[in-house]
């Protein structure tokens, strides 16, 4: 079998998404750039600062819907602290300003750029840091046991673990990260896991009862210890410490039981697994994916490398009949189009694989690299003095200059560098977690900016729309990997749904703890009060009993009516959620009823 290289095709999402992009951008400068537009702002809110500054007693920015008129609420904004993002962009400056007169365009835009965001997010992880983490996997030359409890669930949850720290650290609204987590490990708990219960059900599968019973009690653990703390509603250093600590008891655990099994089968057996199986797993290895398993929403079409003269032929020959003149400037085209997405991550992230070797791409992206992160570091300082930030931005950029240098000098245009290759790996990492954090921020910023305008709390919003967002991707790849995997592909599916969301739990909520309780150290951190967290918690642990209890009785086998179960159970909690939301539903003490 020869080895394999990607190709790839133009592709139709890309080109839409960029264009999308471009729109967006040029709305945005169009309206804060026009002199009109920013002195008819800048005339209402002083006439109306002076009357508006004296209701700030309202939570947040609530007191906006009091107003009716679109200037009125431009002013609001404008003028009152709490209103201001906390991310890059005024969204609410935005909606109500710039489009105050069109409200539908407003809502448009916000929602495109929310889409995009979320695009963004899902592909830095899938083509820049799933990647760099397998790489250091590889260089660190830690076990498959080590890496599944470590490295795959940081690929498959950085996304919600830096919505989490975004969202204690910066958007002064904590409950949209313990939300968007525990939405999240919801999710995936009881949707994808009844989703591929019902799915598997003819096929008679069985999991592994140990690993199973591990990963749900670990989980189960960690949710009471979690309930603990929102009940005494404040945490200690050592105490946030201590929880995060959880999972290292965890990968301990899951260590032990791996070298148990290693020594109790010392003679190596083969697996019985069934053609399709076997075929789909054959495929992946040949394929050579990566042992994250992190694939884009686009994916390469795989070409032999003996055939690629033959394929390069044939492109060349079929072009040939066309006007190679107006191809070429289309081609030029649609190249620039895919551009503004791509861009400016490529020349910030380090990367050194054979297929996407460029030693252009990698000097500009290490000279780059320390300005990005220089930029990172002024924007999260307050109150910095104008002095340190130019002194921060020409020593950011003397580092960026000296290893440009040095890489344009140690490097071939042939090929990538074949030694010292962990610097590399752990550049691409920190500049793949640097951009992940910064789409992050914008991406909490923004929900909070939504929930402010639609009237909705935007912890409803993390429990949903981010946690949505953030787990569609675990429902696509392991209903995938369950349906063709056959036994052993769902029972790495089973156990993703539940290793993830324990990672996500205590390293997400866990670092974010430590990092806010550091910051108040030797004080207490106070935890941000959210009446409908034990709730939540409630139906999640619901889900957890459900098949802890199920699972053992149906002798481990995967079922619909397991499925059914934890699907009426997500479902159910929806309903509560969104009919209180609505106003539909109220709760008084602990009785329903709808007024």
């Amino acid at each position: 079998m020869g080895s394999f290289i990607f190709t790839s095709q133009p592709k139709k999402v890309p080109l839409f998404l960029n264009t999308t992009f471009l729109f967006l951008l040029s709305f945005y400068i169009t309206t804060n750039v026009l002199p009109q537009s920013n002195s008819t702002t800048t005339t209402s809110t002083t006439i109306f600062s002076q009357s508006l500054l004296p209701q700030e007693a309202h939570e947040g920015c609530t007191g906006v819907h009091e107003y009716t008129d679109y200037v009125s609420k431009c002013a609001y904004v404008t003028s009152h602290s709490a209103c201001r993002s906390k991310g890059y962009i005024n969204y609410l400056a935005i909606f109500y300003c710039s489009c105050g007169q069109l409200p539908g365009l407003g809502y448009t835009v916000l929602l495109l750029w929310l889409g995009l965001l979320f695009y963004i997010l899902g592909n830095t992880a899938s083509e820049y840091f799933c990647p760099a983490v397998e790489s250091l996997s590889k260089a660190l030359k830690l076990s498959p046991t080590i890496a599944g409890t470590t490295l795959l669930p940081l690929g498959n949850g950085a996304t919600d673990v830096f919505s989490s720290i975004v969202s204690f650290t910066r958007s002064g609204d904590g409950g949209v990260g313990l939300n968007s987590v525990l939405g999240g490990a919801f999710f995936i708990s009881s949707i994808v896991v009844g989703v591929i219960s019902i799915l598997i059900t003819s096929h008679q599968i069985s999991v592994d009862k140990p690993s199973f019973i591990r990963d749900v009690l670990f989980l189960l653990f960690s949710l009471l210890s979690l309930i603990l703390i929102i009940i005494v509603g404040r945490i200690s250093l050592w105490a946030a410490i201590c929880f995060a600590s959880i999972y290292l008891v965890y990968i301990c655990l899951v260590s032990a039981m791996h070298l148990f099994y290693r020594k109790k089968e010392r003679v190596v057996t083969l697996l019985v697994v069934s053609p399709t199986s076997r075929s789909f797993f054959d495929e992946f290895s040949e394929m050579g994916t990566p042992l994250l398993g992190c694939v884009d929403e686009e994916k390469p079409n795989l070409v032999e490398k003996g055939d690629c003269e033959a394929l390069d032929k044939r492109e060349m020959k079929s072009s040939s009949n066309l006007d190679s003149s107006n191809c070429a400037y289309l081609s030029w085209f649609l190249s620039v189009l895919e551009l503004p997405l791509f861009l400016p991550r490529r020349l910030t992230i380090p990367v050194v694989s054979e297929e996407r070797w460029s030693k252009a791409y990698a000097v500009i992206s290490v000279t780059l690299a320390p300005i990005l992160l220089a930029t990172l570091w002024n924007t999260q300082k307050e109150g910095m003095d104008s002095k340190t930030r130019l002194v921060i931005y020409m020593t950011a950029g003397l580092v960026g200059i000296v290893f440009g240098n040095f890489v344009f000098v140690a490097t071939k245009r042939s090929g990538p560098p074949k030694q010292y290759l962990f610097p590399w790996f752990a550049g691409g990492f920190l500049m793949s977690v640097t951009w992940t954090y910064i789409i992050a921020e914008e991406l909490v910023s923004l929900l909070v900016s939504l929930g402010t305008i639609f009237g909705i709390s935007p912890s409803v919003l993390g429990l949903t729309v981010l946690a949505w967002g953030n787990s569609i991707g675990d429902l696509i790849a392991n209903v995938a990997m369950a349906v063709k995997g056959g036994p052993e592909g769902a029972q790495i599916a089973i156990s993703g749904c539940y290793a993830g969301p324990l990672f996500n739990t205590l390293v997400g909520i866990g670092l974010s703890l430590v990092v806010e309780s550091w910051s108040e150290y030797p004080s207490s951190f106070v935890i941000p009060t959210d009446p409908h967290l034990y709730e939540t918690l409630g139906f999640l642990m619901a889900g957890l009993l459900w098949a802890l209890v199920i699972l053992p009785k149906k002798n481990m086998r995967l079922d619909r009516f397991l499925g059914i179960g934890l699907v009426a159970i997500y479902f159910c909690f929806l309903f509560l959620r969104f009919a209180r939301a609505l106003g539909l539903l109220k709760i008084h003490g602990s009785y329903f009823f709808i007024p």
